[in-house]
């Protein structure tokens, strides 16, 4: 046992086994949702359908109160909580049982629904079992983990303590629905991708890095499944979509986590503004499908995701922000200066340092930056009229980068040109190898195509109001936490 266990509740399991009553039984039992009996038994006034009728609650009790010869213990599911009344006249041979059980405990109660002088629709137990023994007290007052910290070590009981923590994750997992079932609609095909990679690519970021034995070979956690899928529009897959989980060796903050999971989706015979159309589609229904509307409120801050959302050019908000040209270089090398950022001795990776000092906190939104220099955009097509920028656009909110999107580059040709360039470059971020496997599918010709790439979690995020990426995922990224660490805390030490 650790720290966190009970001397009093582990007293209770072996009282409990003393007894011939296993503490943990191997079957359950099935309940009806707490909160359709809570609706089902009506008020006094006007009773429900459930009124009268014999039911069972599941679920893990929200503390007792006991009242000699009468305990109130409501008992909560996923749906909600409702009362149960334990009497000592209705379960008289039980009742000695009542000492073993604690707040914290899962159980079923059976018995006829329904309601206190009060009015509140309560379960008459006739029937209390012990489903499993909590030997670790729920925090105190059922306030809920106060230390933010242990909230995210301990998952397990900040769902259930915290009942508007539970709603983020179900409304994370409707945001996933409802993208995948509008993609769908679209004829996108959802398709999987390998996680380890033989090269990095893809995006710019850090590996991690494991060996695979029988091969005797190092492997890359992806980064982004970009190049694979692809791949696949080569192979005919004209529309394919995939939820990815990528890794990046990289930070933590409210932005980052080393784990993240991003929606990555090509389409054939498409471009940039193909996927300006699917991404406001696409946001605009998970926004009302979490909200009941159009409208989202992130760091005290409403936002508007009705389409079509606004657009501004990269080149003219570098002028705007920046006060230069992106390709003066000697003005762009002062005032990164200005700003302390470190030259690394590649120019375009220091003019995009300087956008984003300079003008991502500017980029309300949502908002689409279009057209970046071609120069930081390895994957992208350059844009006809104007050979300086890729058909590239970036979606941000609240100066927070959401998703980015491209026309995506086809000529097998210009595509090892850049990969080869990117490999030279002296940016730790570039891939260490050229992906000539991926030219090589090229040069079997792949269709004009539009990419785009959405951080579900940022999305998660804004749409659900949570200030750090921390509370979108459900176990995110921690430093590791010795056995002499996890001892209850104050807050925790109610039994």
């Amino acid at each position: 046992m650790t720290d966190l266990a009970h001397p009093d509740r582990i007293a209770k399991v072996t009282r409990l086994r003393e007894q011939g009553i296993d503490p943990y039984p191997a079957r359950g039992i099935q309940g009806t949702p707490a909160a359709e009996l809570s609706a089902g038994a009506g008020t006094p006034d006007e009773p429900g359908p459930l009124l009268g009728q014999s039911v069972t609650v599941t679920g893990r009790l929200l503390g007792m109160r006991d009242f000699g010869k009468l305990i109130f213990a409501p008992v909560q599911d996923l749906s909600g909580r409702v009362q149960t009344g334990w009497q000592r006249d209705s379960l008289t041979d039980w009742w000695p049982q009542r000492k073993n059980y604690d707040g914290g405990d899962i159980v079923a109660v059976t018995g006829e629904l329904g309601h206190t002088q009060k009015g509140e629709p309560t379960v008459w137990a006739t029937k209390v079992t012990m489903l499993s023994k909590a030997v670790a007290p729920p925090p105190e007052k059922w306030h809920g983990l106060t230390d933010t910290e242990q909230r995210y070590r301990r998952r397990y009981v900040d769902l259930w303590a915290t009942p508007e923590v539970t709603q983020v994750f179900i409304k994370r997992s409707k945001i996933l629905s409802v993208i995948r079932t509008y993609l769908e609609g679209e004829g996108y095909l959802e398709v999987e991708t390998p996680t380890l990679h033989p090269l990095m690519g893809g995006a710019a970021a850090k590996p991690f890095i494991t060996h695979h034995n029988a091969l005797d070979m190092d492997l890359f956690l992806r980064i982004a499944p970009e190049l694979y899928l692809k791949r696949l529009i080569v192979g005919g897959l004209e529309r394919v979509f995939e939820f990815a989980r990528n890794f990046r060796n990289e930070g933590l903050s409210t932005r980052h986590n080393p784990e993240f999971t991003m929606l990555e989706l090509y389409e054939a015979q498409a471009d940039y503004h193909r996927m300006i159309e699917l991404t406001e589609g696409m946001i605009s229904l998970a926004c009302t499908a979490v909200n009941g509307d159009n409208k989202a409120t992130f760091r005290e801050v409403e936002y508007d995701f009705t389409p079509p959302f606004k657009r501004a050019s990269y080149l003219e908000l570098f002028k705007e922000h920046a006060g230069c040209e992106y390709d003066d270089q000697a003005a762009v090398h002062a005032k990164a200066k200005e700003l302390g950022i470190s030259d690394t001795g590649e120019y375009p990776k220091l003019m995009n340092d300087v956008f984003e000092a300079c003008v991502e906190d500017t980029l309300t939104g949502p908002i689409f930056v279009m057209d970046y220099p071609v120069e930081i955009c390895p994957l992208a097509k350059a844009k006809p009229e104007d050979p300086r920028v890729a058909e590239r656009f970036e979606i941000f909110v609240a100066g927070m980068e959401l998703g980015n999107a491209f026309s995506e580059l086809n000529d097998p040709e210009e595509q090892e040109r850049r990969f080869v360039d990117q490999v030279a470059s002296k940016d730790p971020e570039s891939p260490g190898a050229v992906d000539y496997d991926y030219v090589n599918a090229l040069e079997y010709g792949m269709p004009p195509a539009g990419g785009f790439g959405l951080g579900i979690d940022r999305l998660v995020m804004v749409l659900t109001g949570q200030d750090s990426i921390r509370d979108v995922l459900l176990f995110p990224a921690m430093r590791p936490q010795t056995q002499a660490a996890i001892e209850t805390t104050p807050e925790e030490a109610g039994v």
